[in-house]
């Protein structure tokens, strides 16, 4: 109304009005074009800014734990250092203990070097209590004995919640030492402070070179070894390579010289392996027996919860993992678990654990006792326990 009053009192023709119509609407549309493309530059500045300094923290963290790591690190071979004997060679007369400070799992995943934790309210309250996950080089070892039991140790104690395992034998010491600790440390499981961080190789026990190694990278290792009657022990490890090899030899011609009971084959593998004073010898060279558990690899199938309370008493952890976690296969002749760190539901170890072994000629078993009598009697002198093989 006002706009042709305006332009009455202006006496402007039809022509001149349309005119000035258009140009008040082109300027109109310029201006919210402006304001909008002006609008939508401040945005996408805000958002890139937002991301710089997100990339910038995440960069600050990374190497925040990095360092945390290294200091880690070198704060556990300083104690394990200042721990060693050197009055009485390279044997040490403490072990280092864990606090079970958490009971909670810590599953977590890596994305370019940068641990990825679950977002779940309890992992956000670990993080804000500074539970940050990082890789370490393992606190205890499991370092034998081939066919022993060793499998069914690691898969019972990582029942514990403060305890972290790498799944798979890493082999580190025996086979990839000249890939250096830092390649060892990234086949580690992530953990958070108060778990210990376990690794399982059975050729440890058995392999020349290993103690050195182990006590070059940490002084207070804990080592768990697994035992059993090593006639018992040489007829599995048989019995395991027979299943993969379909035209070996009887157990009889390959543990003895000239098919005759006469001579044992001592340059046999799985003859070799049960004369453990031989290998435990080498080991407390480096280590005291204060730093060894042996576990009956017998009574582990019988009573596992009697030896994995051993065990977690031995780690220094809260006894959790108990006789509740357990079940026995009568088919399988083994002990089998309720639920595991991987399943919650109830299963057997695998099927190569309980496996049946052939027959073997009782004559040859007997011979093979009596072999082993005098380095059994040996062996129970060394670790001060009586295992009670025939």
């Amino acid at each position: 109304m006002y706009v042709s009053i305006w332009c009455h009192s202006l006496n402007l023709s039809s022509r001149s009005l349309a005119i000035v119509l258009v140009v008040c609407v082109t300027l109109v549309y310029f201006s919210y074009s402006f304001n909008a493309c002006l609008l939508a530059s401040i945005s996408r500045t805000l958002q890139q800014s937002n991301l710089r300094n997100l990339l910038t923290l995440q960069q600050r963290n990374a190497s925040s734990e990095a360092e945390a790591n290294r200091v880690s690190n070198a704060s556990r071979s300083s104690n394990g250092n200042s721990n060693s004997s050197t009055s009485a060679g390279p044997s040490s007369n403490s072990s280092s203990s864990s606090s079970s400070s958490t009971t909670a799992i810590l599953n977590s995943t890596v994305s370019n070097g940068i641990a990825s934790v679950d977002g779940a309210p309890k992992y956000q309250m670990l993080r804000q209590q500074g539970l940050r996950p990082s890789r370490h080089l393992p606190d205890t070892l499991i370092i034998g004995v081939k066919k022993s039991g060793t499998r069914a140790l690691l898969e019972f104690i990582r029942l514990h919640p403060d305890v972290r395992a790498a799944g798979s034998e890493v082999h580190f010491f025996d086979r990839h030492y000249q890939r250096g600790l830092r390649w060892y440390r990234h086949h580690m499981p992530y953990t958070i402070e108060g778990q210990i961080t376990m690794e399982k190789t059975p050729s440890y026990f058995v392999t020349k070179e290993v103690p050195q190694r182990v006590y070059h990278m940490n002084t207070a290792t804990k080592l768990l070894i697994v035992v059993r009657d090593p006639v018992t022990r040489a007829i599995s490890d048989y019995t395991q390579a027979a299943s993969k090899k379909a035209d070996m030899k009887r157990f009889e011609q390959l543990a003895f010289v000239n098919g005759s009971y006469s001579v044992v084959d001592t340059n046999w593998g799985p003859v070799k392996i049960g004369v453990y004073a031989r290998y435990l010898e080498h080991w407390l060279l480096y280590f005291p027996l204060s730093q060894l558990l042996f576990i009956s690899g017998e009574r582990l199938i019988m009573d596992p919860a009697y030896e994995i309370g051993r065990v977690q008493d031995f780690l220094g952890l809260k006894r959790v993992v108990t006789e509740k976690h357990f079940y026995f296969n009568a088919t399988k002749g083994f002990p089998c678990l309720f639920k595991s760190e991987a399943r919650s539901t109830p299963h057997c170890l695998g099927k190569t654990k309980g496996r049946n072994h052939p027959h073997i000629d009782a004559n040859a078993i007997e011979r093979l006792r009596e072999f082993y009598r005098p380095f059994n009697n040996k062996f129970y002198q060394l670790t001060g326990i009586n295992f009670a093989w025939p």
